[in-house]
């Protein structure tokens, strides 16, 4: 009625102040100023219904008006009471007063009624005409001029301030949990959703956090975010404070030695946790077996129980050591007895370096099989030749050293030793079929049976050749017959001998190549102080270059090339050396070129010999060869090439 009373008031309030403006339109248009005849005139003039609820007021009564301060105080409060405290963005009461198909409509005391979607309400919670809801205003008015509410946004408040009065007092809540996130779950507190971390689920780690799922629990709010609307809750807050007084109970009755029963809690690389019911104890990695543990998953599973003893722990810092291996004998107070030295033993191999493997008798007893205890005959480097991890191997006892827990066992005690008939097997002399296995610098290593290597030096492989390395005679996996030279059993060594299973050809060489005669053949080798001609009977010549300075001796070698043919007088043979030493004038140098030709022609000339007898040279001319000679042979042996110094 009020409403309606303020409308009636306001269409007449605008017909009299049109009337008015019409008749100051009509006054001030081309008239004199207006009188009171001429307004009576024009009053006349019009039908006097129109202007029934016309008040002329003169000046006076305008200031009559203005000075009059008194207002109805009754009226005033009536027109006030038709505005509520209404502003967007707040939670206000509101009463149903009509619903469609899509919206429902809600009277919050303001001009026209407020609209929520029908779908903001449960279809079992729809309320009825005439309820009252909470509701939340989000636009007094939108673009169509409709009052825009909402009821989820209500609740959502209305939970948040509820929980937002639990977090300050510290408050604990039931919550749902509804789905799993990286890094821990979502709990719904009844419209409102928190994250709780993995890590505040429970006191020990999860390993399946789907077991959580769909249930419901009992959390405590440690975040609440107002700015972003985040709240993060704990449970395992809640296990902890009903915990406390579990673990103070407990460590005042913990003593050193006292036997416990627990619950793996959690694995690490390190050792185990236990949960001893309040009281997390640590038992380290090597408190769990007398034996080698590589991981504590070997011997222990999470929620495994278990019964430990308590070895030490610190009050203060709320810290107690655990041993599982306590609980038994220690396996060294008798195994002088158990393993005897001699006895054969079975184990498990644990480790393995390269000095050796370790071999697990039992769990805590370990023995070393030394690398050179493993075969007799085989050359071993690393044990890892001959073993991998977890191999099940046979050993004879060697000896005990029970003080500091030291065991040692050998492999091939288990079988004879073949190098004790090895002196009558290859005796010194005989000649056999053997195999080359590797070819060094020095020498190469052949087979006479399986695990049996003799060594042929680098110096055995030729009569007539200088070898400056094996591959030059014989390669590898080539079968070839040797003669024993030697064998030492103490050292397992065995010297073969190549060339010694033909005859020594020298003795022929020295007689075909006798002092004085010309020889020649091709060159095959070019050095700084001569040059090496092959010659028959497959021996070498070298003419070494007389006295002469360096730079000579370069530009004189240049004239020469690998494979023209030269000859030269033979002036000495020298078995020793392998060569033939050589005389050429061209090579003999400036300084003693002519003496030394005119010597030798003179001695070759004049002096007569019986056949086969070597002919007696001057000792001036024989100490030049000598050192020209020496000179020669050690450039020779010096002249690097790259290649044969590698050992294959």
């Amino acid at each position: 009625m009020f409403e309606e009373k303020n409308e009636e008031q306001a269409v007449e309030e605008t017909s009299s102040n049109s009337v008015e403006q019409d008749i100051e339109k009509v006054s001030t248009k081309d008239v004199p100023p207006a009188t009171a005849e001429n307004v009576a005139e024009t009053l006349d003039y019009l039908d006097p219904k129109l202007f029934k609820d016309i008040k002329i007021l003169n000046d006076n009564d305008f200031h009559e008006k203005e000075n009059s301060n008194e207002i109805d105080i009754e009226i005033e409060n009536k027109y006030s009471s038709t505005f509520g405290d209404i502003s967007e963005h707040s939670l206000i009461e509101g009463r149903v007063v009509g619903m469609n198909d899509r919206d429902v409509l809600i009277d919050i005391g303001f001009k026209s009624e407020g609209i929520i979607d029908r779908s903001e309400f449960r279809s079992d919670d729809l309320p009825e005409i005439g309820d009252q809801v909470e509701v939340y205003l989000e636009f007094i008015e939108d673009a169509s001029g409709n009052t825009i509410l909402s009821k989820e946004k209500a609740d959502f408040m209305r939970r948040w301030k509820e929980l937002k009065d639990a977090y300050e007092s510290e408050k604990t809540i039931t919550g749902k949990i509804v789905r799993r996130i990286k890094g821990g779950l979502i709990v719904d507190l009844g419209v409102v959703q928190a994250f709780l971390p993995g890590s505040q689920v429970d006191v020990r780690p999860i390993q399946d956090f789907d077991l959580y799922l769909e249930r419901e629990i009992e959390i405590r709010i440690v975040k609440f975010n107002e700015s972003r609307k985040n709240i993060v809750v704990s449970h395992k807050i809640i296990l902890e404070d009903s915990l406390q007084e579990q673990r103070e109970a407990l460590f005042k009755e913990l003593e050193v030695g006292s036997i416990l029963e627990g619950r793996v809690k959690n694995i690490t690389d390190f050792g185990v946790f236990v949960d001893l019911g309040g009281i997390d104890g640590l038992l380290h990695i090597t408190d769990l077996s007398w034996g080698r543990v590589n991981h504590p998953s070997e011997v222990l599973s999470m929620n495994d129980s278990i019964t430990v003893k308590v070895i030490e722990y610190d009050e203060e810092r709320k810290r107690v050591s655990l041993g599982l291996k306590q609980l038994a004998p220690h396996p060294w107070e008798d195994v002088e007895i158990k393993y005897p030295i001699g006895n054969v033993v079975k184990g498990k191999v644990v480790s393995l370096t390269n000095y050796g493997c370790f071999i697990e008798i039992e769990p805590g007893v370990e023995g070393l099989v030394h690398v050179s205890e493993i075969s007799w005959t085989k050359h071993i480097k690393n044990p890892s030749e001959v073993y991998n991890m977890g191999d099940e191997v046979d050993a004879k006892v060697l000896s005990i050293d029970s003080e500091d827990k030291k065991i040692s066992l050998g492999v091939k005690q288990l079988t004879p030793d073949p190098w004790d008939v090895i002196e009558e097997k290859y005796m010194v002399g005989t000649v056999h079929k053997a195999v080359v296995q590797n070819l060094t610098q020095f020498g190469a290593f052949a087979a006479l049976e399986e695990g049996i290597d003799g060594l042929v030096h680098v110096s055995d492989l030729s009569w007539t050749k200088v070898v400056k390395h094996p591959k030059e005679i014989v390669e590898k996996d080539q079968e070839i017959e040797v003669r024993v030279l030697e064998v030492s059993r103490e050292n397992r060594r065995i010297s073969l001998g190549f060339r010694q299973v033909e005859d020594d050809p020298w003795p022929d060489i020295v007689t075909h190549y006798e002092a004085g005669k010309e020889v020649s053949g091709p060159i095959i080798r070019v050095l700084d102080k001569g040059i090496i001609i092959q010659l028959e009977l497959g021996v070498e010549g070298i003419i070494p270059f007389g006295k002469m300075s360096k730079k000579d001796r370069r530009a004189l070698a240049t004239q020469y090339e690998i494979g023209a043919n030269l000859s030269g007088i033979v002036m000495k043979v020298s078995p020793e050396d392998k060569k033939v030493i050589l005389y050429k004038e061209e090579l003999a140098g400036a300084g003693n070129r002519r003496s030394a030709n005119d010597e030798v022609k003179q001695y070759l000339t004049n002096q007569k010999t019986e056949s086969g007898e070597k002919l007696e040279l001057p000792q001036e001319l024989l100490d030049i060869a000598s050192q020209a000679e020496k000179d020669g042979v050690e450039n020779e042996l010096s002249d690097p090439e790259s290649d044969e110094q590698k050992e294959e």
